[in-house]
């Protein structure tokens, strides 16, 4: 039987699995590559990571300093990490902090250049679109340090049982105009130390930096890990036998204690197996208030089915000059997924930098002797010339056979800048297949809001995977996706407590192990319904719970940014879909003043307190930090305990998709990529399956 069009189409799935074995630049100071200026240097970073309650605080204290007889100014950038929103920026004046205030981000610069044209201690930080933070300080003065802090939120979910959380570092190396002017000081010159705090509501087995094996683990309880990485404890472990205990008789100055900014720290904890499928919710109401914020994390027990079958494979690989350091890991994973496919499927494989070509002559039956040759002609390939995305996955799109399950494996770092670079012309490429994208975001840089609206469109989904990411145990995180039943349509829908303001407004698919987080605000008290429908093989599918909302209190006022930022990515994307739109701005600028939150629009600049005056900028960020610090001190001084709502009716049946507690991927081995397969089969019954109920 053959099948055409939209509704018997082909799967994309887009896999952006480079991993970097060459880093091209780091987050630092930056100075012009010319030598105009001397270079400053960052003396001490201290990070400190809070992850509890679904979301995590991230605390980044730097001290700069200027060796010149003349005063500098500093700038700092560093990768914006996923999901983040950055709720304060402090710059020690006179030896006091100062925390800084949002303002229009044009406003915010010119306030910024009008203190620092005067000599006066000024902050400014900037986002520059999806790509980085900026921190400006003015001035570093001759001959002494300046110290900064700056503090960013973002979710932490809990996919398949294993939770991950990334300090980026590593820039992608991807903006060319900044590579050919600037230069970055990457290295931490005295002191270097990350500590994470783990406090969960479910049980922890195991914690594990892949890419920091000198990391010390330690357990404080079943629900309480502490992670501490310190340059100085590292330099003396790695002296001689006798070296003194770490910080005794060390110099701190010596090139032993620098610690370079230039590999993102990724930390996995696995929870324990068998876990029940649950609703969890953390709500906040400051007192006074009529209106609170909720975050509800649904967490499916594992009631969806394994599917199977076979394909067609086409590999559409970026040989671009961004992808420099990169090819040989692209070279390697292609030769182990071909090594995956069984005799029998085919194979294609494009390639495109400036233009888009095949390796390929057609189709080429999987056997043994043809793996061999085209993974030698991969691994000969060399990165050149620009990036032509769109005609990549134009090439690839045809001829497809539609007589068989196809999927399209795309290795990029999704940076178009060559041909058609418009998102809406991707948008309406994809809209002529009815295709699945699912996309690993690899690299610090990369175009995150394109590949996440191909993702989001296609109806599938996205996953961020750092340089210094277990790639392994990310594959074992999507095996289970793409090897059992979605649930398709997903709708929640509360009642009994009046709610607004939900995001995201569409949960659209949902896959095995993912959890789904809703944020939004609340009126007044008491039960409420939750009901969740989806579609499952064709079928319908209804979940149910009933559960209390809190009437006032919480210790999480943190969740007014963070759903404030939530609301603010979705518009930001109907910007970055659809063009301009005067509202959606305005709307993203309102919600950044409100909150305190740096956006593309809102920035956050630091003065001399009596310039706040003048200027007749409120303190208003300043006392949500307040508010925010002492929960934090709270939260800290109980054990935690878990969120669930739903344990006297539990809306899920069974337990949760977990990786166990002997399984491979991040905590073990796992043979790289034979979930491909068992995806397009799967799928390709399951659509067979809908045509012939339908008919």
């Amino acid at each position: 039987m053959t099948l055409t069009g939209r509704t018997f189409g082909h799967w994309l799935l887009g896999l952006a699995l480079v991993m970097s074995a060459k880093i091209v630049a780091a987050a630092g100071l930056m100075t012009p590559a010319d030598g105009s200026e001397p270079p400053l240097s960052i003396r001490e970073q201290h990070v400190t990571v809070d992850v509890e309650d679904g979301y995590a605080v991230t605390e980044v204290e730097q001290v700069f300093h200027n060796p010149h007889d003349r005063d500098f100014e500093a700038w700092y950038s560093f990768p914006v990490p996923r999901q983040a929103a950055v709720a304060e920026f402090t710059v020690w004046i006179d030896g006091k902090p100062v925390t800084g205030e949002v303002l229009e981000k044009q406003k915010a610069r010119e306030v910024y250049e009008r203190e620092k044209a005067a000599g006066r201690d000024a902050g400014l930080m900037e986002k520059d679109d999806y790509r980085t933070f900026d921190v400006f300080v003015s001035p570093v003065r001759a001959g002494q340090d300046t110290r900064v802090r700056l503090v960013y939120l973002q979710p932490a979910f809990v996919d398949t049982g294993i939770g991950r959380y990334v300090y980026p570092l590593e820039e992608g190396g991807v903006d060319e105009e900044r590579l050919s002017f600037w230069t970055a000081n990457d290295k931490v010159e005295q002191h270097f130390t990350f500590t994470m705090n783990l406090r969960t509501g479910y049980p922890v087995e195991a914690v594990r930096l892949p890419k920091h094996p000198q990391a010390r683990v330690k357990q404080l309880g079943p629900q309480q890990w502490q992670v501490t990485l310190d340059s100085r404890a590292g330099a003396a472990e790695e002296t001689e036998e006798g070296a003194v205990p770490a910080g005794e008789g060390e110099d701190p100055a010596s090139p032993a204690a620098a610690f370079r900014l230039d590999q993102d720290v990724v930390v996995y904890w696995r929870h324990a197996a068998d876990l029940p499928g649950s609703v969890d919710l953390v709500a906040y109401r400051a007192a006074g208030d009529s209106r609170g914020t909720f975050m509800l994390s649904l967490t499916p027990g594992d009631d969806l089915q394994p599917i199977t079958t076979g394909s067609d494979w086409v590999f559409v690989l970026d040989i671009s000059g961004s992808m420099q350091g990169k090819l040989a890991t692209l070279a390697e994973g292609v030769s182990q997924a071909l090594g995956k496919l069984r005799p029998g499927d085919r194979f294609r494989i494009v390639l495109f930098d400036d233009h888009a070509s095949e390796l390929t002559n057609g189709y080429v039956v999987v056997n043994p002797e043809n793996v061999r040759h085209y993974v030698k002609r991969v691994q000969a390939l060399g990165p050149q010339g620009g990036t032509n995305l769109f005609d990549g996955l134009k090439l690839a799109l045809r001829p497809l056979d539609a007589d068989r399950p196809t999927g399209i494996v795309l290795v990029t770092d999704g940076v178009a800048n060559v041909g058609v670079t418009d998102q809406k012309k991707f948008l309406e490429l994809l809209e002529t297949h009815d295709i699945r994208l699912f996309t690993f975001v690899m690299g610090n840089s990369a175009n995150r809001p394109m590949l996440t609206a191909l993702t989001d469109a296609s109806k599938g989904f996205a996953v961020n995977v750092s340089n210094s990411d277990d790639i392994v145990g990310q594959i074992l995180l999507a095996t289970s996706k793409v090897t059992h039943q979605a649930m398709n349509n997903v709708k929640v829908e509360i009642d009994g407590v009046k709610t607004a303001d939900v995001t995201p407004e569409r949960l659209g698919t949902v896959y095995r192990g993912r959890q789904m987080v809703l944020m939004g605000h609340y009126w007044g008290q008491g039960p409420a319904e939750v009901t969740l429908t989806a579609e499952v093989g064709g079928e319908k599918r209804r979940y149910r719970t009933r559960f209390e909302f809190p009437a006032s209190g919480g210790d999480n006022p943190e969740l007014e940014r963070l759903w404030a930022y939530a609301t603010i990515e979705g518009m930001q994307r109907e910007l970055n879909n659809f063009g301009d739109n005067a509202d959606l701005r305005n709307g993203i600028i309102d919600l950044g003043l409100e909150y305190g939150l740096v956006t593309n629009y809102t920035s956050m600049v630091v003065l001399r307190e009596e310039m706040f005056q003048q200027y007749g900028i409120d303190r208003d960020n300043a006392k949500r930090r307040d508010i925010e610090r002492l929960a934090k001190v709270q939260r800290e001084q109980v054990t935690p305990v878990s969120n669930r709502v739903d344990g006297s009716q539990p809306m899920f049946k069974g337990h949760r998709p977990s990786t166990g507690g002997g399984g491979g991927g991040a905590f073990g081995p796992l043979a790289w990529l034979p979930f491909l397969i068992l995806l397009l089969g799967g799928w390709w019954r399951q659509r067979r399956q809908e045509e012939i109920r339908s008919q």
